[in-house]
């Protein structure tokens, strides 16, 4: 019988913390258990072992990182649209290292839920890039070109590989100038 108060989105809040404190790969069944001060075996009636909580934490993140690039863009167009999501996908960065790392692969081939939740965190950008004039294939190709740059920002900040003593901001927010020189280059 399932432990009274135990269900899977408390094991999912758990693992979270831990992947946000530890980094994901400490994320583990018997971590998640001691931290809930249950048997490892008794989170079986709640989640799919670990590879279905790290299942849950990828769509957790990620549905958590397309709410907050959703209200970055909301009332904003072109520059400042991109301006305020790229901030926003920082931050989020910043605030759940570990739920961030779990967003970063393509969900598996029917996955719809996780799919879905993909879909929804791109249609984000497909939106503001409409108002580049871009859409279809050469959407996707810039949508990939902002989020490898995005990407590779944070990663390399969050492991302290920006040794120099410049401002981080300000690097960043020359990133994020170049991706829209970028955009007005493409438009059509």
């Amino acid at each position: 019988m399932p432990r009274q108060g135990l269900d899977a989105p408390r094991v999912v809040d758990v693992a979270a913390s831990i992947a946000d404190s530890d980094g994901l790969a400490a994320v583990t069944l018997a971590r998640v258990a001691a931290a809930l001060d249950v048997r490892a075996p008794s989170l079986y009636n709640h989640v799919d072992g670990r590879g279905g909580l790290l299942r849950l934490l990828v769509l957790r993140g990620v549905g958590e990182l397309a709410d907050v690039l959703r209200d970055a863009a909301v009332g904003r167009a072109r520059e400042d649209a991109l301006v305020a999501i790229g901030h926003a996908y920082r931050d989020y960065a910043h605030r759940h290292p570990g739920l961030y790392a779990a967003t970063v692969r393509a969900p598996e081939p029917g996955d719809d839920e996780l799919v879905a939740a993909s879909a929804r965190a791109i249609s984000v950008l497909l939106a503001v890039l409409v108002a580049w004039g871009l859409e279809g294939d050469a959407a996707t190709h810039q949508i990939r070109a902002i989020r490898a740059a995005l990407h590779g920002f944070v990663t390399i900040e969050a492991e302290g590989g920006f040794g120099l003593p410049l401002d981080l901001d300000e690097s960043f927010e020359l990133l994020i100038a170049t991706l829209i020189a970028g955009l007005e280059r493409a438009e059509p």
